[in-house]
């Protein structure tokens, strides 16, 4: 497991022995892959609610009031599933998995928990009077503003970032840990100081105000925002990975499991969490503090547990 924890300059307050490892922000890259269809205004233009907003920046669990918000935005745009190039998944939410099951001809990419991303991508498109075909190419507007937005907010550049295909067809960028946490502390502390704060702040409240929006149930990022509230900004991204932002404290935070896997993430976060002296305010996350492992016959058999080794702190 590997862990970076840097304040909104960049400088870095903690970290694991390979905070420069580097990796895929996958759909940790939300919040800023949303930055410039709020900073240019076109959020205002086609009234965009906060739920809207929240499920842009979501890995979602396909629930019904999931695929009601992502069809709120693509019917702004006269535009429908078909024009999502995200491609068709189970969900994760129970109830909608039992429908697309019982009713396979209802499966649709609205369903794809990267949907919101993508309307919101097809929003930038529609408003900058670019080509709706072919928005996920690494090529289209689209994808190269991604790139260069995602390079400014986590302190780097364009060239520098690894770029590849996302499971959801989309660019995905490669950086290291410090530097998705130092995105994730600018995200923290976004004030309406100047017009990229004032973007980042909206995005980082509307998923505040709806993290069930932001995830569902049986996300970790989801939990962090109800149980710790505005105290905390939280997304995960694929193969073991969570960011996070401590609004109070100024603070972006990303872990890594190193071999993707995911069971671990929570326990290690939580740690980290407890070692800054950051309380939640909410209800228990035992659940994900100490996951109990089941074997194949649903007997406990043991339990997953961090053990924290911080290798550099910085005075508070």
């Amino acid at each position: 497991m590997q862990v970076a924890v840097c304040d909104a300059s960049g400088r870095r307050v903690a970290t694991s022995e390979a905070p420069e490892m580097v990796t895929t922000l996958r759909s940790a890259a939300k919040p800023f892959q949303l930055l410039p269809l709020v900073e240019r205004g076109h959020a205002d233009r086609w009234g965009l609610s906060e739920e809207h907003l929240a499920v842009m920046a979501a890995s979602h669990t396909g629930s019904p009031t999931h695929l009601r918000v992502v069809r709120e935005i693509l019917d702004r745009l006269e535009l429908s599933d078909r024009d999502l190039a995200c491609g068709y998944h189970e969900p994760l939410d129970p109830e909608s998995l039992a429908h697309v099951r019982a009713h396979p001809e209802a499966r649709s990419p609205l369903y794809n928990n990267c949907s919101g991303k993508h309307a919101g991508m097809l929003c930038l498109s529609r408003s900058e009077g670019w080509p709706i075909e072919h928005y996920e190419r690494p090529e289209h507007e689209v994808q190269r503003l991604m790139r260069v937005t995602v390079a400014e907010v986590c302190g780097t550049t364009p060239e520098s970032l690894g770029v590849a295909v996302d499971g959801c067809s989309v660019s995905v960028f490669a950086l290291p840990l410090s530097g998705m946490a130092w995105g994730y502390a600018r995200l923290a502390t976004a004030s309406d100081a100047t017009p990229r704060g004032r973007a980042l702040d909206r995005i980082r409240v509307a998923m505040q105000r709806h993290p069930e929006l932001t995830g569902g149930a049986g996300r970790l990022s989801t939990a962090l925002m109800q149980t710790y509230g505005d105290a905390i900004v939280a997304k995960g991204g694929a193969e073991g990975l969570e960011c996070a932002g401590l609004t109070g404290r100024g603070l972006g935070i990303a872990v890594k499991c190193e071999d993707g896997a995911t069971r671990a993430v929570g326990p290690a976060l939580l740690a980290l969490l407890d070692h800054l002296a950051e309380r939640p305010t909410g209800a228990s996350l035992e659940e994900w503090r100490r996951p109990v492992v089941r074997n194949v016959a649903g007997l406990d058999v043991g339990y997953v547990e961090a053990q924290l080794q911080v290798l550099e702190t910085a005075p508070r």
